[in-house]
C-alpha cells in the first residue's frame, strides 16, 4: 500500500494531518480512537491535528456516538468536510463541451454537456464552455469562489506545464494560450490543461469499471484516433507529451489495407485515422447501403450532414446490416493498429473509448475475429463504460490529485516522488 513520507521531522505535523485526511476521506465518519488506530498515531496527536484541520474548515466534529456498545466514554465522531471546496472537470471538442463538478471526496454533484453547431470554431467553443460552467455552478448554488481547482481536456498536442496548445487540427482557433487565459480570467482558480485522451485514460482507470491494471492502452476512437498509455501503473507521455498519437501510423500501402493512405488530409487527419475514423466509417456505410439497395439508410446518412457519423453509430446499435458491414471493414484495419500496440507495448488490456464505444460487443467481436490470426497473443479488449464522459472524469481526478498535493500535502511514495510537498 502507498505510504506518506516527509523530508524531515519538522514536517511531522503536516504528515500527520495528511494521513488523517487520507483516512477520513475514505469513510463517512470515524471516531477519534478509530482514526488514531487507522493512521498509527496516538489519540493526543490525532486530536491536535484534528483541531488544526477543523480551524481550516476541512474536518468537523460530530455528536457523541451514543449507539456504541463499547464500555466507557462514548466516542466522538469526526468527518471530512467534502463540501468545503469543489473541483471542475472540463472537456472541449469539435462536437461538444462537457462540464462536471465534484466535491473534495470526488462525488460528482452536477454535469452538463452542450452540443456545438456544425463548423463551430475555437472561440465559439470556448465561450460555450464558459457559459455552460456558469449555468452548472448556478444550478448547484456554487460560485467560482467555491472552486479550488479546474482541469480541462482538449484534442491535440498540449504542454501541461505551460497550458499551451501546440497543435490542434480539429479546432485550430485554440492554438496557443487562448483557452488557458479565458479559463483563468473567468474561474479565478488554478487551471490545468492536458490532452483529452491522456485525461480520459486517467478517468477510465479511476471510474471505468474500477480498472486498476498497471498495463493498459486506452484508445479514443471517433472522428480522430489517439491513445493513452499506462506502463507500470504510470501514464506514459513520451518526450513531448504526444505518445499514443496512433492516428499518424501509416500501415496501409496496398489494396488489402484500402490503398495508399493520403499523407495530407484536408482535415488534418493522420493516415491511420483517415482509414478508420468517423469520415471513413460514414463512407463505408454509405457504400454498403448502396450495394445492399438500402436507399432509406443511405438517404438518412446524407440528410444527417455533419451528424452522419452519429447516424451510422445509431444504425450499428440497431443492428442495421449495412452499418455492421462498415464496422467490420474498419475493424479489420483497426485490428492492425492493435497488433502494432501489442508488439511494441504488450499491454494487458486495450480499452476502446470515444464515440465507437457505443458499438459495444458488436465492435469487440469484429476486432477479436480480425485479431485471431495474429501470431502473438493479443491483449484483452473492452469498451469504455464512461464513453464520452471519460475526459471530464479524468479531469476531475487530476484536480483532486492537485489539491491533495498542494493543499493536503499528500504525496505517494514512488519512483518520482519522495518528499512532502505543500
Amino acid at each position: 500500500m502507498e505510504q506518506l513520507v516527509a523530508a524531515g521531522t519538522q514536517f511531522m505535523r503536516e504528515v500527520n494531518a495528511a494521513a488523517i485526511l487520507s483516512s477520513l476521506r475514505a469513510e463517512t465518519s470515524m471516531s477519534v480512537s478509530a482514526l488514531a488506530k487507522s493512521v498509527g498515531l496516538s489519540r493526543q496527536a490525532v486530536t491536535r491535528s484534528l483541531n488544526a484541520l477543523a480551524e481550516e474548515g476541512l474536518v468537523e466534529f460530530g455528536p457523541i456516538d451514543r449507539d456504541t456498545t463499547r464500555a466507557g466514554r462514548p466516542a466522538q465522531l469526526v468527518r471530512f468536510r467534502a463540501e468545503a471546496g469543489h473541483v471542475l472537470g472540463l472537456s472541449i471538442s469539435p462536437q461538444d463541451v462537457r462540464v462536471a463538478v465534484a466535491d473534495l471526496s470526488g462525488a460528482v454533484i452536477a454535469t452538463d454537456a452542450v452540443q456545438l453547431g456544425p463548423g463551430a470554431d475555437g472561440v465559439h467553443a470556448v465561450e460555450t464552455l464558459l457559459s455552460t460552467v456558469a449555468l452548472t455552478l448556478r444550478a448547484t448554488g456554487l460560485t467560482t469562489g467555491d472552486l479550488w481547482f479546474a482541469s480541462a481536456g482538449t484534442p491535440g498536442i498540449v504542454d501541461p506545464a505551460s497550458g499551451i496548445i501546440k497543435l490542434i487540427p480539429s479546432l485550430p482557433g485554440l492554438t496557443g494560450d487562448v483557452l488557458l487565459r479565458r479559463l483563468q480570467e473567468t474561474l479565478g482558480c488554478p487551471i490545468y490543461l492536458d490532452n483529452d485522451v491522456k485525461l480520459a485514460t486517467q478517468g477510465e482507470r479511476w471510474r471505468g469499471a474500477q480498472r486498476r491494471e498497471d498495463s493498459l492502452v486506452m484508445v479514443h476512437w471517433g472522428e480522430r484516433v489517439g491513445a493513452g498509455i499506462v506502463l507500470n501503473g504510470e501514464l506514459y507521455r513520451g518526450a513531448s507529451n504526444d505518445a499514443g498519437d496512433v492516428g499518424f501510423l501509416d500501415l496501409f500501402t496496398d489494396a488489402a489495407g484500402g490503398g495508399p493512405a493520403e499523407s495530407h488530409h484536408p482535415h488534418g487527419l493522420g493516415p491511420f485515422e483517415h482509414r478508420v475514423g468517423g469520415e471513413e466509417i460514414v463512407r463505408q456505410a454509405a457504400a454498403a447501403a448502396e450495394r445492399a439497395g438500402d436507399g432509406e439508410f443511405r438517404a438518412r446518412i446524407e440528410a444527417a450532414g455533419e451528424r452522419a457519423f452519429e447516424a451510422v453509430l445509431d444504425a450499428v446499435v440497431d443492428g442495421r446490416p449495412a452499418a455492421l458491414e462498415a464496422i467490420d471493414v474498419v475493424a479489420r484495419r483497426f485490428a492492425k493498429g492493435i497488433a502494432v500496440l501489442r508488439a511494441i507495448l504488450n499491454p494487458r488490456l486495450v480499452v476502446i473509448g470515444g464515440p465507437m464505444a457505443r458499438c459495444g460487443e458488436r465492435l469487440l467481436a469484429a476486432l477479436r475475429r480480425h485479431l485471431s490470426g495474429e501470431p502473438l497473443d493479443q491483449p484483452a479488449l473492452e469498451v469504455s463504460t464512461l464513453h464520452e464522459d471519460a475526459v471530464v472524469h479524468g479531469a476531475l481526478r487530476h484536480s483532486l490529485e492537485e489539491i491533495e498535493r498542494t493543499r493536503f500535502g499528500l504525496v505517494r511514495t514512488g519512483r518520482h516522488e519522495g518528499r512532502l510537498r505543500t
